[in-house]
């Protein structure tokens, strides 16, 4: 056992030589070192900061929320200003194109300030533009929104019209449809979903024209579902979701023309439940008809067939969302 002096820890020094015996090593002596306590760092951690969404409890650093993925730094950007930032949905089944029309729309108005002057808060703002740009570009539409919260995008954006000089800032996440409609089927299933809508100030309810057009009436079951579930929220909310606005946009217009002349006639005669859940129990809604694509194909690839855009021609983007903003300013 190699000895030492008192009060050392028996290391071999740095001068000791090659071949010295264990009784001729020098002992190394630690230096009496003291390591600062980060206190600040830790009464950080000790003090929640709660999720703009859920209002649940996060570390400081936490980039999402532990109880519904909502980005955190929704939070921390809300903190910094006055303005407190209002929340809108887009709502719809999975394939309706909730992606396509988002992104469209942000694009469009980031492009076209003397209409509405539009500003992405923080770079996770960009993502869902810059994604379905991208796709549409490749001549391809983009995959749909995966089921976990965590992997949704979110929009914190900054609005100015031109008929008001205030300025106000809107979240918009793109919530996945299979998502959504299990919470209509199991409430209480996606937590993040049900705080979300509670809290928001209108919200734009996607379905699917061209779907309709054909006669299938599973779009028209999906919306009074939707619209059911919104309705029983007033309970927990501050506000009944009744008296708040509803755009109903007839998307993939462009492949049933018929129904840009008369959005509401089209709805009356091929979504008649629909028509009349909005009559009764919706009275601020009106309805609008949306295309991204002016053409579409459908090609086969391995696994099946996929349907991709000829050309992009959008139409009847703006509409539906300025009409809510002046519905929520009013």
């Amino acid at each position: 056992m190699l000895g030492g002096a008192k009060g050392t820890v028996p290391f071999f020094s740095e001068d000791s030589e090659k071949g010295d015996s264990p009784r001729s090593l020098k002992p190394y002596r630690m230096p009496n070192t003291l390591l600062p306590l980060d206190s600040p760092r830790l009464a950080e951690y000790a003090v929640p900061v709660p999720c703009y969404v859920c209002h649940e409890g996060n570390s400081f650093d936490a980039e999402r929320c532990r109880h519904c993925a909502a980005p955190m730094a929704l939070a921390h950007q809300a903190k910094s200003q006055k303005i407190r930032p209002r929340m809108m949905a887009v709502l719809g089944t999975s394939g309706v194109g909730k992606t396509v029309y988002l992104g469209m729309l942000l694009d469009m108005l980031s492009r076209r300030p003397e209409r509405m002057q539009i500003l992405s808060r923080g770079a996770f703002s960009i993502t869902l533009q810059q994604s379905v740009v991208g796709s549409l570009a490749r001549g391809q539409f983009p995959g749909k929104t995966p089921s976990e919260p965590e992997r949704w995008n979110w929009v914190h954006c900054q609005l100015r019209t031109a008929a008001s000089r205030e300025q106000i800032e809107l979240i918009m996440p793109d919530v996945a449809g299979e998502a959504m409609m299990e919470e209509v089927d199991h409430p209480h299933t996606h937590v993040g979903i049900r705080r979300f809508l509670q809290q928001c100030a209108g919200a734009i309810l996607l379905v699917d024209a061209a779907e309709m057009d054909d006669g299938s009436p599973e779009q028209d079951y999906f919306a009074m579902k939707l619209l059911s579930y919104l309705n029983e929220l007033h309970d927990e909310a501050e506000s009944a979701w009744p008296d708040r606005p509803l755009a109903i946009v007839l998307s993939k217009a462009d492949q049933c023309e018929n129904c840009f002349d008369d959005p509401a006639d089209f709805a009356h005669k091929r979504a008649a439940g629909l028509w009349r859940h909005c009559i009764d129990r919706f009275p601020r809604h009106r309805f609008f008809a949306a295309g991204v694509a002016g053409a579409c194909a459908t090609i086969d690839v391995r696994g099946g067939q996929i349907v991709v855009p000829l050309r992009i021609e959008p139409r009847g983007i703006i509409e539906p969302f300025e009409w809510l903003v002046g519905e929520i300013e009013a």
